[in-house]
């Protein structure tokens, strides 16, 4: 049998000053801002945030229609928020077990169905809550035509995403090292 070896090299390091709090390997990626993906999120955060806005303006705790827009908006506003973060931040790419393509397309699909049912309750709601031609009517009707619009948005969003996951115009290759978004 053989022996041990008697002498055993060995190298003892100590990590760089300051290598396990970096900050600047948090960069943001502007080629992420410059995507489909980047410019459809930052939409849907501008036209959520007036949807919000315009809502919470007005007296809407009394009527529930509004109390669900206000909801929905906010909710998807801040879950869009914390996505735009992680890509912004190319974060995903640290957390590879986690399928980005398919959450970020069940996310928006998801968007888009209650998006759907809070530009429905909106628009329905306008002319039995308010008085036409009144600040809060004004306001409330303004809060739909973005609902629509940050609907279509995340329709948009949930159809390239849809591609994405599918995988459609690219290879598995491709798609990872790109970011995940177009």
């Amino acid at each position: 049998m053989a022996e041990f070896p008697s002498k055993v090299s060995t190298r003892t390091s100590s990590p760089a000053q300051g290598a396990g709090t970096s900050v600047s390997a948090l960069r943001p990626d502007l080629g992420f801002v410059r995507s489909s993906l980047g410019a459809l999120m930052l939409l849907q955060l501008v036209l959520g945030l007036l949807v919000w806005a315009l809502i919470a303006d007005t007296p809407y705790h009394l009527y529930p229609a509004y109390g669900w827009v206000m909801f929905v908006a906010v909710f998807l506003w801040l879950v869009t928020i914390v996505f735009f973060i992680l890509y912004l931040f190319q974060l995903h790419m640290k957390l590879y077990m986690v399928p980005w393509p398919l959450v970020l397309m069940i996310f928006n699909v998801g968007a888009t169905v209650l998006y759907i049912t809070a530009f429905i309750a909106c628009s329905a709601a306008v002319e039995l809550t308010s008085l036409k031609g009144t600040r809060p009517y004004n306001q409330r009707a303004a809060a739909s035509f973005f609902a629509c619009l940050v609907m279509i948005a995340y329709g948009v969003s949930a159809f390239f995403s849809f591609q994405a996951w599918r995988g459609v115009g690219s290879n598995a290759a491709t798609s990872q090292m790109a970011g995940g978004y177009a």
